[in-house]
């Protein structure tokens, strides 16, 4: 390709409106153009490596057995309704009618279409395992469309659906992909982390995410110094600590006057925060609920709502606190009724609490579970912080971030059950199909790749997903040979397999140069006159600084050691 007739144009200028380097490099190179909030036009350079990017993930997909197919956009909102999703995905869901004016969406994913294939052509036993998989535009109308890439309403995504008669299969089919998505990673030349993470409006009982750390990730990773534990910040557990060995006290009332916060009422009655319990009232889908957790922790709402099953969770505000008779400040769950109460597990070992009295100025002092309050659901509620100790092994925990490349779950028999996907065993009992999900985002590991593998100059490509393997940077100037030598050598190059993007503009050095380093293909060769004085051409690497002079001879056996190197360079997983 000659940039001459390449379409796109490279800009100056940051734009104001990119808030990531990714989403900075792929608009300033002339990648991407921004049509809408939240949804992008792929021009050449950055469509070639999504191509590469997904020619890889579908090899890795048939070689652990999936098949692939292609599932419709467009689907009815009906099979979201039965199985309860599309309240789940709420306003994420976009939703339209035909002209019959029967309700349509447009898919955020594609499990219901995949299991209803799976209740019209999976009849026996012997019909399964099966892998299903697709590479498939999506639709999410998120509230707030950033960071280029990393979130839109508009993206492509490779999704396979796993079919297996028992939970075995499924564990079997997990970790096959489990192993696939490690292998895309390092043939994209991303080491990611495997981390445990939130199922979401997903559903599911257990998934997994493939992390690339970087600081200015949206995602909060917690993970242990010690062990491998890794968990998203949604599900990241710690250790709440053993029992006090203390014998329960009598209850005793205090007057605690003015004092309403943790930390006020810890300098008052001189007790640690984690001897306190913090009273925390919330609004799941129009009911109170009330969260007893100790006071040296925070709720994590994500937990909260998985609990409580709940579409909608959010602080209550005081009239609706006012509404239940409740005194904040002094919110306790003794004697508390006609609220559900989810308290947390660290309450468990805990002896001699202090906690609210229900009354103005007031706190009760011993208060003990389960002699003092009961519980309507009593479950890890924590939010895990950097500094607490491992669940596992005891470690410091410590807290990063990073960029999701990847999500599985296991689906269980949720889907299958509401939508008929049954198969008949070998005694001819009908039993639900059991599922599993596993998506990449194509778009968002290219912008994960940039985030990763740039500097101040620009993009620097990892060979195997580059949109050209080869810069070819002639300098020109007239009656030299350099332009000669450049066609030639872009003719016997491009002959040869290499993938080869000529610069043929009449622009200076400087020009080119910061071009080439801005679009980051990986092998820069450089053609000028003085190379011609040494039949020669400098060849450098875009991720290094230093250049070679490489003779003319012998510049595609250079080329391929350096492509073959670049290939097969892997990083370790982290």
């Amino acid at each position: 390709m000659r940039i001459s007739r390449l379409f796109g144009r490279t800009q100056r200028e940051i734009p104001a409106e990119a808030d990531t380097v990714s989403h900075q490099l792929l608009l300033k190179s002339g990648m991407i153009y921004q049509v809408a909030s939240g949804i992008y036009s792929y021009l050449p350079l950055a469509l070639r490596a999504l191509r590469k990017i997904e020619n890889i993930i579908r090899d890795e997909m048939d070689t652990a057995g999936g098949q692939e197919l292609m599932m419709p956009v467009l689907q009815p909102l009906e099979l979201w309704q039965q199985t309860g999703r599309d309240q789940a995905f709420g306003e994420g869901l976009f939703v339209l009618n035909d002209r019959r004016e029967r309700r349509l969406c447009l898919g955020p994913t594609h499990e219901e279409v995949a299991t209803r294939l799976a209740s019209q052509y999976v009849k026996s036993y012997r019909d399964l395992p099966l892998l299903l998989y697709q590479i498939q535009t999506k639709f999410r109308d998120e509230p707030r469309p950033r960071a280029g890439l990393l979130r839109v309403r508009e993206f492509t995504m490779k999704d396979l659906y796993s079919f297996d008669i028992d939970e075995k299969g499924l564990d079997l089919s997990y970790n096959k992909m489990l192993k696939a998505y490690q292998r895309i990673y390092a043939r994209c030349g991303l080491p990611a982390l495997f981390v445990e993470a939130d199922s979401g409006a997903i559903g599911g009982k257990d998934s997994h995410e493939f992390m690339v750390i970087m600081e200015t990730g949206e995602d909060e990773i917690i993970y242990c110094s010690g062990c491998q534990y890794a968990a998203n910040s949604e599900k990241a557990c710690c250790a709440k600590g053993k029992e006090d060995g203390e014998d329960p006290l009598p209850l005793e009332e205090v007057a605690t006057p003015g004092v309403t916060t943790i930390s006020a009422l810890s300098d008052f009655l001189k007790v640690s925060p984690d001897h306190i319990l913090k009273a925390v009232f919330y609004a799941a889908d129009g009911e109170l609920v009330f969260a007893v957790i100790r006071g040296d922790l925070e709720v994590n709402e994500v937990k909260l709502k998985n609990i409580l099953k709940c579409v909608e969770l959010h602080l209550a505000d005081e009239e609706e606190i006012r509404k239940a008779g409740i005194i904040a400040g002094f919110a306790s769950p003794v004697g508390l009724r006609n609220v559900r109460t989810v308290v947390d597990d660290s309450v468990i070992p805990g002896v001699n609490f202090v906690a609210g009295a229900n009354s103005p100025e007031t706190h009760l002092k011993n208060v003990n579970y389960p002699r003092d309050f009961s519980a309507d659901i009593m479950s890890d509620i924590a939010r895990a912080c950097a500094g607490e100790k491992c669940p596992r092994c005891g470690g410091k925990l410590i807290s990063t971030h990073g960029i999701e490349v990847g999500h599985i779950f296991k689906l269980g028999t949720f889907l299958s059950k509401k939508l008929g996907a049954f198969y008949a065993d070998s005694d001819g009992i009908d039993r639900p199909i059991v599922m599993g999900c596993y998506g990449i985002g194509i778009g968002r590991l290219l912008a994960a790749a940039i985030e990763q593998n740039h500097d101040d100059h620009g993009i620097i490509w990892p060979l195997p997903i580059a949109p050209y393997q080869v810069h070819l940077c002639p300098l020109y100037r007239e009656n030299t040979g350099v332009a000669e030598t450049a066609e030639k050598l872009y003719s016997e190059l491009s002959s040869a397999g290499f993938e080869v993007l000529l610069d043929d503009r009449q622009e200076s050095p400087g020009v080119k140069f910061n071009d080439a380093d801005l679009l980051g293909i990986p092998i820069r060769v450089t053609v000028s006159q003085r190379t011609l004085k040494q039949d020669s051409v400098e060849v450098k690497k875009r991720s290094e600084k230093e250049s070679q002079l490489v003779p003319m001879a012998e510049i595609a056996g250079r080329l391929r050691r350096l492509v073959d190197e670049g290939m097969s360079a892997l990083p370790t997983q982290v």
